[in-house]
């Protein structure tokens, strides 16, 4: 790897140099970014996932951008024009708009209006335009007169179309121009009048226009979409006549005859070529920017729902509740298995409340249920309703699970494989249970853009939305650890270094073998390598194995350290984790060696004062408010309470117990101003709101998070 790469993402995302090469060296070696944060923190000095990802986003553009100069290279090779000097310039380029200026001008282009003057025999006609020292450039042109070129302008015109092109392919033109519209851009839309009955939802950029800077991302997919249904006309521009002096300035030396051809050159590739040309560019790099924001936002949000609180190894009932086809019940034991199904019919039009309160009543005794989950679409506030009145033989907790996704998960080959027997409704209903129990764990089933906390997910880049999606799941996995012997293989496809056929191979293993009864019995599994069990096994559990540290964050590497610590005490692990006296008397720097530093150390001590922790929070309750039922309940000023379901750039959106989600805009938060409402909120934090308006008609609820208690 040339130096010269690590210094350069060293600078661009302000981290030690050497936390910089030894993070790249590791990833090249084939480590995972949860492993590497949690287990090589010595030599990348503590850097999060998060940096590590920076890293290595930054590491793959400079992988691109040297695959692209290899490119660039044969092609200019083959054209034998590539000379030592143009070499070393790319060589020594950096940067993506800059390869691509310098490459420009022996870039193979289709026939433009340049090739046709030059086929004609035009192109000294334009350098001794270019030369500005001819006094009567008219006169020389009747010179380049022939069978193709019938008249004096029809000869400047086809020496211009050369100069046209020579100004867009001059890379000092480009940055000035590109300069400028990074600086001084606006982006503008406006309707299509025969579409304006369509795009009503964009009635507020008919005639709009501000500062591309200042558009946020949202704002700019919002547009970008439109456009791209036909609705709105966009545009990205600049001052014209401020571009075209400037590019003058450039290309014009002295005044002669050539003086006007030249101007009129200019003036034509900025309008034809130049600026179309960088307002491609920079549309290309805004739509990046805001996909990458955009992704941020649905990354963070799924990060948050997949550490939702769960319930834990609870008996469920699951309700897929409905109208018409009634409410779908199964009763899940422990471990999330289906051990019963039926159907109630509770809501009109059966309208059977005694016998669906029977069937629930001796359901709820019969499986011993501790707690019913209930979908929170269509039927979810009235089954609600309908449970929190019914007495049962036990105390159960009902609680409203958002069933986004269930249906995707319902017809998935994930779902045909886990119950094959058994139809879409039973699927849903069951995937509503498990995501009460662990939501993490059924989640994991679902591809995450279809999870439903996500901004403009179906417009932006959809490559890096699935990678970056992809590695969040990873990390929320590798957070929270999983039980080895009962985790499915959805589940184990994102532990560090494992992937869909060794978690296949696992999950073989164990229905061949029985459970696993230690960490080193993977090594048994069939191609399970030295490292991919080295990247795996610290994030795997084993809650009943012999060695206690198997069922801890513990890495096998550090086992020696941990059975010294324990053996200078003159005990052992299991003693150690249970006696908080005995990890007292214990000094990490008394382990420190050149490979163990002390940050491993400490964490080898929390997971002895906390083994196998889980890091998500209590599961809680919440109560809407009985008295509203639907959108014609709610009014202005009464305050109500609700979750948090989605969070974008300008707002979050609140489940209040009805079928329409409020609005609190980001100006509504707090009394301070702030530029991300995952500043204040959270995903499914309970809030208390106040309704500030209702418009009935749009089915739009505004709510403030301000003077709501």
């Amino acid at each position: 790897m040339n130096e010269k790469i690590f210094e350069l993402v060293a600078t661009k995302i302000n981290i030690g140099l050497e936390q910089v090469k030894n993070t790249i060296l590791l990833l090249q070696d084939g480590a995972t970014i949860p492993f590497i944060s949690r287990y090589r923190k010595e030599l990348t000095g503590s850097l999060n996932e998060v940096q590590i990802a920076q890293i290595q986003k930054e590491l793959n553009y400079f992988i691109e951008l040297d695959k692209r100069k290899t490119t660039i290279l044969k092609t200019i090779e083959e054209q034998e024009n590539l000379t030592p000097e143009l070499e070393k310039q790319i060589n020594n380029t950096y940067d993506a708009n800059e390869l691509e200026d310098i490459y420009l001008p022996y870039k193979p282009k289709k026939r433009t209006r340049a090739t046709i003057a030059r086929e004609k025999g035009l192109e000294p006609l334009a350098k001794i335009i270019m030369a500005q020292h001819e006094n009567n450039i008219e006169k020389r042109a009747t010179v380049f007169l022939n069978d193709n070129v019938e008249t004096t302008e029809d000869a400047l015109a086809g020496a211009r179309d050369i100069i046209a092109e020579w100004v867009n392919e001059n890379s000092r033109a480009r940055d000035i121009i590109r300069y400028q519209f990074n600086k001084e851009a606006v982006i503008a839309s406006k309707s299509i009048k025969s579409k304006e009955a369509d795009a009503q939802k964009y009635r507020d950029y008919f005639d709009w226009s501000e500062p591309l800077k200042r558009c946020l991302s949202h704002r700019f997919l919002a547009i970008k979409r439109a456009e791209k249904e036909g609705l709105l006309k966009v545009s990205i521009s600049v001052d014209k006549e401020r571009a075209t002096e400037k590019l003058k300035r450039i290309f014009i030396h002295e005044h002669s005859s050539c003086t006007p051809q030249i101007e009129m050159a200019v003036t034509d590739s900025y309008k034809r070529l130049l600026a179309p040309s960088i307002e491609t560019e920079v549309t290309h790099k805004w739509k990046e920017k805001s996909d990458e924001e955009a992704i941020r936002v649905f990354g963070e949000n799924l990060r948050q729902l997949l550490l939702a609180a769960p319930l834990g190894q609870k008996r469920v009932l699951a309700v897929d509740p409905g109208f018409r086809t009634g409410c779908k019940i199964v009763c899940l034991d422990e471990q999330g298995n289906l051990v019963h199904n039926e159907t109630i019919y509770p809501h009109p039009p059966q309208r059977e409340v005694k016998i669906a309160a029977k069937k629930m009543a001796s359901l709820v005794s019969m499986y011993k249920i501790e707690a019913i989950a209930v979908g929170n679409g269509t039927a979810g506030r009235e089954t609600e309703k309908f449970l929190k009145y019914m007495r049962f033989d036990r105390e159960v907790s009902v609680f409203s699970v958002n069933e986004d996704g269930a249906s995707v998960y319902s017809a998935s080959d994930i779902a045909r494989q886990e119950f094959p027997d058994y139809d879409v409704t039973v699927r849903g209903a069951v995937s509503i249970g498990r995501r009460l129990m662990d939501p993490l764990a059924e989640l994991v089933k679902i591809e995450p853009k279809s999870i439903g906390v996500g901004q403009y997910q179906h417009d932006v880049d959809q490559k890096l939305l699935h990678a970056d999606l992809d590695r969040v799941v990873e990390s929320c996995v590798n957070t929270v650890g999983v039980n080895l012997n009962t985790a499915s293989k959805h589940l184990l496809t994102y532990i560090s270094g494992l992937g869909p056929q060794l978690a296949q191979n696992i999950f073989d293993y164990r229905r061949e073998n029985g459970n696993f009864n230690s960490r080193k019995e993977l090594l048994e599994v069939k191609r399970m390598g030295e490292k991919a069990f080295e990247q795996a096994a610290g994030f795997l559990r084993i809650p009943d194995a012999e060695n206690p540290l198997d069922n801890t964050a513990v890495h096998p590497e550090s086992y020696k350290i941990a059975n010294k610590m324990a053996s200078k005490l003159n005990t052992n692990i299991a003693a150690l984790i249970k006696s908080e006296e005995l990890r007292k008397k214990i000094n990490p720097e008394d382990f420190i060696t050149e490979t163990t530093g002390l940050p491993t150390l400490k964490d080898i001590m929390n997971e002895l004062a906390k083994p196998g922790r889980d890091p998500r929070e209590k599961i809680k309750v919440l109560e809407f408010d009985d008295s509203i039922k639907t959108i014609d309940d709610l009014k202005p000023g009464n305050t109500v309470p609700g979750i948090i379901t989605n969070i974008t750039r300008f707002g979050a959106f609140v489940d209040i117990g009805i079928k329409e989600n409020g609005l609190i805009h980001v100006s509504q938060m707090t009394d301070k101003f702030i530029d991300d409402p995952a500043k204040v909120v959270k995903l499914n934090q309970h809030v208390k709101v106040k309704i500030i308006d209702v418009d009935f008609v749009r089915k739009r609820i505004q709510l403030s998070l301000k003077d709501a208690d």
